[in-house]
């Protein structure tokens, strides 16, 4: 225990600055609605010592996740704008992100390999063993050269590394973001209180479901929308199962790391899940739900939570807003959604933290060949995170995608026109060093989700073994992983039960979780002793 929360003082005091600007972002989506609100606040002081502002424009492609079924076009303007300040031609291209895993795997199998691709998790099997066979470049020893990626934060570093060596450039994130979202609207037309327990909770998506919360006297609305989701069903459950005391992938119990499916908390996070989908309260294709539609539910009046990042409220605001100003229904002081970092159980309140990091970007030894080559993308990297190069991949242009308010930014209500060239171009940038020259204007409700998100750094149950890196793993993991999040979804829905749930987790400890636990609990005791 005391090496647990060595581990985790160390990991808030490296990346408490995140928070400072989370939730102040446009984009949409990282992890669930994970868009990047441009986390980090650092100085901006000193330059780039590659610059790309002279000679041959780059030419770029850039594969990146997108959550719409719209997405910024090459010859976009803000691509257009991007491209002229930064002395580059890019070429994206787009995934959609329930597929992204996947369409990530098939690429790199391919060999045919953009200029820079977003590697979801360094710890990816298949990234892993990329990057140690010499497929990637090895960026360690150049970041320190460049104006804003000099400013990496050391922790962040470490947890995004493999092998202590970093094979790409992490895209930050705030470290306390993740929480639930819900109708505040709704909330007040059933007749209750922001809940405050499980139970509350629990309470509260009945009441979605069956007290008409939108007031059209059909039966027509639910509580919580889930969705698939790149490294498993539905991320709102890692969240979920923190709130019942499961650990967060890894517990420690008398001294060893324990897998968190085989904890008696995560049974009991499983059971609470069944009993909400077999009483209907949560969509029943969540295992098939598409996150790129993950919002619609919630802004079309069907579902009224999402159980994703805390910045997600005021996007899904926006979307309300102007959903109800093309009704001729919008009431400027109206707030429809509120948010919130969770709700308590029998162990206090527990949050699921980030890695300070959402993904990073990798850079293909195939495809840049020499160091000049890497010098170069590595200085397009690095102007990405210059103020006002943020402000156009999270807004766009003045004028046309937002206007201002004094210094303050406001949105076009023009969802459409947001979506086919400005959202989802913000997933490139790494957000390292420094914030957005410009910002949203700060509602109470973007401002209520950068306090909370600095408070529930207290609250947040740390991965003791977020730095390792496993050749199990590397290996068989995503087949072990397909085994519980099969055996999870079939509990879920009715299709096995208790004893086939641990029929399956025995199954996983015989096609090598049995390794895979050896392995870690020996990197955990080589990390204890040094």
């Amino acid at each position: 225990m005391k090496r647990k929360l060595k581990a985790w003082t160390i990991l808030a005091a490296g990346t408490a600055a995140l928070a400072s600007v989370a939730g102040c972002g446009s984009d949409d989506n990282d992890n669930g609605s994970n868009s990047a609100s441009a986390p980090p606040s650092a100085s901006s002081a000193g330059s780039s010592s590659q610059g790309t502002s002279a000679g041959k424009p780059l030419d770029l492609s850039i594969m990146l996740p997108i959550f719409k079924t719209n997405y910024p076009k090459d010859d976009g303007p803000v691509t257009t704008e991007i491209e002229k300040r930064t002395n580059t031609n890019i070429h994206f291209q787009w995934v959609p992100n329930a597929s992204y895993g996947d369409k990530f795997n098939i690429t790199l199998a391919s060999g045919k390999l953009p200029t820079i691709i977003m590697v979801g998790s360094p710890k990816e099997p298949s990234f892993v063993n990329a990057a140690r066979s010499g497929a990637f470049w090895d960026l360690t020893d150049y970041l320190k050269d460049y104006k804003y990626l000099s400013q990496s934060n050391e922790v962040i570093l470490n947890n995004s590394s493999i092998d202590g060596r970093n094979y790409g450039v992490y895209r930050s994130r705030a470290l306390g973001r993740n929480g639930i979202n819900y109708r505040k609207d709704w909330l007040e037309a059933v007749g209750l209180q922001p809940p405050k327990t499980i139970v509350d909770f629990y309470n509260m998506l009945k009441a979605f479901k069956e007290k008409d919360p939108d007031g059209n006297g059909k039966d027509d609305t639910y509580g919580m929308v889930l969705v698939k989701w790149t490294g498993g069903w539905a991320s709102g459950f890692d969240t979920i199962k923190l709130w019942f005391g499961a650990p967060n992938k890894w517990g420690v119990a008398d001294g060893k790391l324990v897998p968190e499916h085989e904890t008696p908390e995560y049974l009991e996070a499983l059971r609470f899940m069944k009993k909400l989908y077999d009483e209907k309260l949560i969509n029943e294709d969540f295992a098939v739900f598409d996150s790129a539609k993950w919002n619609d539910p919630v802004v079309n009046n069907q579902a009224g939570v999402i159980v994703d990042v805390t910045d997600n409220a005021a996007r899904l605001d926006d979307k309300i807003r102007a959903a109800m100003a093309q009704q001729g229904k919008d009431d400027p002081n109206a707030q429809y959604m509120d948010n919130m970092i969770g709700v308590e159980g029998d162990h206090g309140l527990r949050a699921l933290p980030t890695s300070g990091f959402s993904g990073m970007l990798a850079i293909p030894k195939s495809t840049v060949k020499t160091e000049e080559e890497l010098k170069r993308v590595l200085a397009f990297i690095d102007q990405l995170n210059d103020p006002e190069i943020q402000t156009l991949a999270g807004y766009g242009l003045e004028g046309k995608h937002y206007t201002l308010d004094g210094e303050a930014i406001v949105i076009s209500k023009d969802t459409a026109l947001l979506e086919s060239e400005v959202e989802g171009l913000n997933q490139m940038v790494p957000y390292i060093g420094a914030v957005a020259s410009r910002n949203v204007k700060q509602t109470p409700l973007r401002e209520k989700t950068t306090q909370i998100q600095k408070e529930a750094e207290k609250y947040i149950v740390a991965n003791p073994a977020e730095p390792f890196i496993s050749t199990v793993y590397s290996q068989k993991g995503q087949q072990l992983d397909n085994i519980v999040n099969d055996a999870r979804i079939k509990f879920i829905v009715g299709q096995t039960d208790e004893a086939g749930l641990k029929a399956a987790f025995e199954t996983w400890r015989k096609s090598g979780g049995d390794d895979l636990v050896k392995e870690m609990n020996e990197l955990y005791a080589a990390a204890g002793s040094k």
